[in-house]
């Protein structure tokens, strides 16, 4: 068991353990103990299914303000913030939950690259994805692929180019 970061009422939690690189690897573990880590296909998915429903600008301006109250550490204030958010996404039922996982893996993904040893880039790269799904409407593969094997550089400028 790694370091449980948020408890979810259905018994369902989300912690950071050991993964191939370091102890900053995402898991999502369900009510009857089976545990993922999530990808970014994943959650990109999720995303672009609630924007169609609640719209792109809401689902990416809430993520930004998620993005904003990312640091290196976990922060309490920044968990209440992130369900307070997901609060609003009630359309349907289960949705606020939902969307509650989804924007803290986000959360939890970026302190993880926030924590990467030598990171140059940090929690823009998790940014760079989710602007590219849910901005400019790139396919979730394609986004959650396009960065792989360029220099960080290349990533660095595709970042500024877009305003973070």
């Amino acid at each position: 068991m790694g370091k449980i970061v948020k408890k979810y009422d259905d018994g369902s939690y989300l912690e950071f353990d050991k993964g191939g690189f370091d102890d900053w690897c995402v898991y999502f573990v369900k009510s009857d103990g089976s545990r993922t880590a999530p990808t970014d296909t994943g959650y990109f998915n999720q995303l672009k299914q609630y924007a169609a429903q609640y719209g792109a600008e809401k689902v990416y301006n809430d993520f930004v303000s998620v993005y904003n109250s990312t640091g290196k550490n976990v922060e309490q204030t920044a968990l209440d913030k992130i369900t307070q958010i997901a609060s609003s996404y009630k359309n349907k039922a289960g949705d606020a939950l939902e969307m509650d996982i989804v924007f803290t893996i986000l959360y939890m993904a970026m302190i993880a690259e926030e924590n990467k040893q030598y990171t140059k880039l940090g929690k823009r790269i998790k940014r760079l994805g989710v602007h590219m799904v849910l901005v400019e409407n790139v396919d979730v593969t394609q986004a959650a692929t396009c960065m792989n094997g360029k220099k960080w550089q290349e990533i660095d400028r595709m970042c500024k180019d877009r305003g973070f």
